[in-house]
Order: structure tokens, then C-alpha cells, then sequence
């Protein structure tokens, strides 16, 4: 692999592609990412009672009789959902080339540290980096990191 060659085609990607005035977008928000759900009431203990993001629906899922579709409130405006589906054997979450990395959730530094505390007692295994993110997974495996950094910027940086 040729680490130069991979930066100078990150350099001309920026320069072709990257504009400072760019148009508004033309959407208004992420909706709500949609994550799988093996058992509902282990995953909102686990949203609601120690990430600290309030369960807000819960309904059948119209793509699957008898599955249940619920939300929780990232904030902003902002849904985090999930799916069960019940009698379907889907196997464990599989981090795959092409497939979701990781969730990553603003929180104030505040509860940025509320969080990892509850984390921790919780048993969860949590990974520090650069002082602002944490990652850990969830009761189904999924990646997720709390950061404690405004909307809009990573590390210190304007990103959108």
C-alpha cells in the first residue's frame, strides 16, 4: 500500500470535490438510523437506563408481523430505532467491509463522563481515545461512540 499516493489522492478529492461555499443541503436531518434488536427490553434498558436517551414509541413493525419497531431520542431531533424479529434466527452483529462501522453520538462533556461512569458499572468494555470519544458496544454488538464534541465539528474541527 502507498501511503503517499493515498494522500495525495485524499488531497485531490478535497481540492476537486470540497467547496466553502457549498450549497445548503437538501436535507433536513437523519430521521433515524435503524439498528437490529435481539431481545427489546435488554436493548432499552441499556439506551434508556444507561446511555441516558429516552425511549419514545413503540409499535409493530409493518415489514414484519409481530416485531416491534421502538425509538429512542438522540437528541435534536434525532431517533435512534431498532427492529426484533422475533422467530428469525439473524446471528450475532457482523462488522463487515461495507457495512456500519460505528454510530457516533454528540453528547456534552457532562454527560459524555456520566455516561462512560455508568458504562463502566454497567461492565461494558469502553475505549478512550483522544480524550473526547468513547467506543463500546452494544448488548447485540454494535459499534458505538460517544463524543464529546459539538454538532458539526470532530476533534476541535469544523466538518460541516
Amino acid at each position: 500500500m502507498d501511503l503517499d499516493a493515498l494522500a495525495r489522492r485524499r488531497t485531490e478529492i478535497a481540492q476537486q470535490h470540497l467547496h466553502e461555499d457549498h450549497p445548503p443541503s437538501t436535507a433536513r436531518g437523519l430521521h433515524h438510523t435503524a439498528l437490529l434488536s435481539s431481545d427489546v427490553e435488554t436493548t432499552v434498558r441499556f439506551y434508556q437506563d444507561v446511555l441516558g436517551f429516552p425511549l419514545t414509541e413503540v409499535m409493530e413493525n409493518r415489514d414484519y408481523p409481530g416485531s416491534t419497531h421502538f425509538f429512542f431520542d438522540i437528541g435534536n431531533g434525532n431517533a435512534l430505532a431498532f427492529f426484533d424479529f422475533p422467530g428469525l434466527d439473524l446471528g450475532g452483529y457482523a462488522e463487515v467491509l461495507g457495512g456500519l462501522h460505528h454510530i457516533a453520538i454528540s453528547i456534552s462533556r457532562e454527560n459524555w463522563e456520566a455516561a462512560h461512569a455508568r458504562l463502566r458499572a454497567a461492565g461494558v468494555d469502553v475505549m478512550e481515545e483522544s480524550g473526547t470519544s468513547i467506543y463500546f458496544r452494544d448488548p447485540d454488538g454494535a459499534r458505538l461512540e460517544l463524543i464529546a464534541e459539538p454538532l458539526g465539528t470532530m476533534y476541535g474541527q469544523k466538518v460541516v
